[in-house]
């Protein structure tokens, strides 16, 4: 534990109590993470009882990769580091009999989601709108993390009809098709632990220690999932900054931060505010903005790093003129200081954005690639091609069976395809051989 300050020294010791860390943007917040499970294992703690739970898999994944800097494959073996949903699905897998699934559980992601309510709508909801499929999604996703059933939905005077059945519906076909949804990976656990308590007993004895990343992007679910894992011993490490949280459209509730002191009595508190990425210049105008946001916890970042050059901000009449300008700004800087293309970056909003700076590169004949671009295995072709594959390989695949068996569009009718998943569950078959025994094929 050489080079760490005195609060990521304690963050790291503090092994007995439930901990929350509040780090600050370039705090060495994931050096932390990794850094004590290096100490749990190295005190004694099996790899196995330990679980690092973070948002993206590519956090999971660089989190893996500097903790196998810190431990042999022998002292990691068994470890944990996962997504929550990662976490969800394979407690699903594990206990699926007692939630009523069969053992080969079909998760639906956001396309496969949309297909269905689109297939609802035309066919058994006609009174929806095949426009707001991307609203209904939404609603239905909201609702699932803050445990509302659809019947609790439908009661609440403010929800449309139309919704609250869309919602009764979807689910019903997801449970006939042995299929879960994204959120489903968090709700059905929580629901799974609180009916339960000895499979949750069960789960906390494989689990006994937990460090959780960006906490402030938790929704009720998540807290809900990580606080009953967590049980009455309370050895979880909580690693957040209210001040980061970006993701409140989707159900976030840095608020969490604060349930924390309520629902862990023995909470330690500990501060990251040494910055060890930017320099003063810019953590000085970061800490004027982000003195205007509503604090729980007060902290300032300070680094010991130059004060830096001056920020400029650049004001032009519409987008093609700021993107030449840029452009302009890269080449100039580029001459007069000797580096390289690949030094440089152009950070913006939305995807949609990028158009016009890639025109403005391609016309200086500047190099560039996109970073975070759709992957070519994300197409929905390829994933029908992919799913045909799948099928053909394993007639039990019920997931693929669903993605293709309207690719192409076939008329087969959401309220067919229920049938057909009742017969198979009924007799605990996949839809493939269920299509053959009901004469469909």
């Amino acid at each position: 534990m050489t080079a760490l300050n005195p609060q990521q020294k304690s963050a790291i010791t503090i092994t007995d109590q439930p901990l929350l860390v509040l780090a600050g943007a370039g705090s060495g917040k994931t050096r932390v993470i990794t850094e004590k499970i290096a100490h749990l294992i190295g005190k004694g703690v099996p790899a196995k009882q330990i679980a690092a739970i973070t948002f993206t898999n590519k956090a999971a994944r660089e989190m893996k990769n500097r903790v196998k800097k810190l431990l042999d494959n022998k002292q990691s073996k068994g470890l944990r580091v996962s997504t929550f949903h990662s976490l969800g699905l394979d407690i699903l897998r594990k206990e699926h009999q007692t939630l009523g699934y069969k053992a080969n559980l079909t998760l639906f992601d956001e396309h496969d989601k949309r297909v269905l309510l689109r297939n609802l709508i035309s066919h058994d909801l006609k009174n929806g709108d095949p426009e707001e499929v991307d609203h209904y999604a939404w609603q239905i996703s909201q609702w699932k993390n803050n445990f509302i059933t659809p019947e609790q939905a439908l009661a609440l005077p403010d929800t449309p009809k139309v919704i609250g059945n869309l919602y009764k519906t979807f689910n019903q076909h997801l449970a006939a098709y042995n299929a879960v949804d994204f959120d489903d990976l968090i709700l059905l656990p929580v629901l799974l632990f609180q009916q339960h308590p000895v499979i949750l007993e069960k789960w906390q004895n494989k689990t006994r220690y937990i460090l959780v990343d960006e906490y402030q992007d938790t929704n009720s679910t998540q807290y809900e999932l990580i606080k009953l894992l967590a049980g009455k011993l309370g050895r979880i490490t909580i690693v957040g900054d209210d001040d980061q949280s970006i993701y409140s459209w989707r159900g976030a509730q840095p608020e969490n931060l604060v349930a924390l002191q309520k629902d862990f009595t023995r909470l330690k508190v500990i501060k990251l505010e040494q910055n060890y990425r930017s320099s003063g210049r810019i953590l000085k105008s970061a800490n004027q903005l982000i003195a205007n946001n509503p604090h729980v916890f007060e902290k300032k970042l300070w680094s010991q790093l130059s004060f830096g050059d001056p920020i400029r901000v650049l004001s032009q009449q519409n987008e093609l003129e700021e993107a030449l300008q840029v452009v302009s700004e890269i080449i100039h800087h580029k001459f007069k200081t000797g580096s390289q293309y690949q030094d440089y970056a152009i950070l913006y909003r939305s995807n949609h954005q990028s158009r016009v700076f890639e025109k403005a590169l391609r016309e200086n004949n500047i190099p560039y690639f996109i970073s975070g671009s759709t992957s070519f295995f994300s197409y929905s072709e390829v994933k029908d091609i992919l799913a045909y594959l799948r099928l053909f390989i394993n007639n039990d695949d019920d997931a693929a069976f669903l993605r293709i068996i309207n690719t192409p569009r076939r008329e087969i009718g959401p309220t067919t395809l229920e049938k057909l998943a009742t017969y198979a569950n009924q007799r605990q078959i996949s839809l493939f051989s269920a299509c053959f025994e009901m004469g469909l094929s």
